[in-house]
């Protein structure tokens, strides 16, 4: 094991895949000394390339540090964290939590306030910028939300792109609402291509606002999309990289106003995540995400897919 210069904060990351590097990279930009784990030699040698403090090729061999990241593939990730839990330190885990309720629950009950989840949605500056209009109540009552996930293929290969997909809109739901509604109904549309694509529609009791939620691997072309409608008016994320949101007053064909937008900076999400655990390390408060809310993702999740007909 090659050990390389020391920093204020020392973080074990499991996993060094395609979005792991890009963790690793942003994690070393906020200074921190990042020990990789991976079981693949071709990965260590690149964590290794890449700057890594240590590699080793099992977390059990990471040197003492003051938190982890856990970047693995979904199927992984109770394995990996119920591995860690002996050393009590903060555990920030890829979303989903794990891919069945049971592990959740599981390590809910074990980890209690040490793991977070990394929903990078909820610092998206959009986002933020959507919940701060509702929260004012620029927008009135709000009536629904809908939202759009549509991208062409799935990379992982341990779970579908329902557990892939879905996770990202529910935490949007959470950082807007403060909740996640009650699951109504979910179904697949693709015959045949189950666990590709989703519809789903959740809400509480008769009155609460409606959240629709359309998730799909089979668009060539992408689509990331988040509009809530108010009684007073409307907002909308057009696409992930936009730096702005745009607004309109009023109900459409009665006294619609000509829309505008509301600049919210360029930000990415994942360095905004990842600097909260950071600072979290350091003394600052938890990140958004507690274990119980990546709990309550994988219980809605469950019951979507169990309404949509999906093991």
């Amino acid at each position: 094991m090659t050990i390389r210069a020391q920093a204020d904060v020392t973080i074990g990351m499991a996993g060094f895949g395609r979005w792991g590097r890009h963790i690793f990279r942003d994690l070393q930009s906020l200074g921190a000394a990042v020990h990789v784990a991976v079981p693949s030699l071709a990965s260590r040698q690149a964590a290794e390339a890449a700057g890594a403090a240590s590699v080793a090729a099992h977390v059990c061999a990471l040197p003492e540090v003051d938190g982890y990241v856990v970047a693995t593939p979904t199927a992984s990730h109770a394995e990996v964290v119920e591995a860690l839990l002996p050393a009590n330190r903060p555990i920030f885990v890829e979303k989903p939590l794990t891919g069945d309720r049971e592990s959740a629950r599981r390590l809910v009950d074990r980890a209690g306030d040490r793991l977070f989840i990394m929903d990078k949605w909820r610092y998206h500056p959009a986002i933020r910028a959507l919940a701060d209009q509702i929260r004012c109540g620029a927008l009135g009552d709000i009536l629904a939300i809908r939202s759009y996930r549509l991208g062409w293929d799935n990379p992982h290969k341990d779970v579908d792109a329902v557990w892939i997909l879905l996770p990202h809109d529910l935490a949007i739901l959470l950082e807007l609402l403060g909740h996640i509604p009650a699951p109504r109904a979910a179904f697949c549309g693709v015959p045949g291509r189950h666990g590709n694509d989703l519809l789903a529609i959740l809400r509480d009791g008769t009155d609460g606002p409606q959240a629709t939620i359309e998730i799909s691997a089979h668009h060539p072309t992408p689509r990331r999309a988040v509009v809530v409608v108010g009684t007073k008016g409307t907002a909308q994320l057009a696409d992930s990289y936009d730096d702005r949101i745009v607004v309109a007053n009023g109900v459409p064909g009665r006294d619609a106003a000509e829309p505008r937008q509301i600049h919210v900076g360029a930000e990415m999400p994942l360095m905004l995540e990842l600097q909260a655990f950071v600072s979290h390390l350091r003394g600052g408060p938890a990140p958004k995400s507690s274990a119980r809310d990546g709990l309550l993702v994988v219980e809605r999740i469950h019951d979507l897919r169990r309404m949509a007909g999906l093991p």
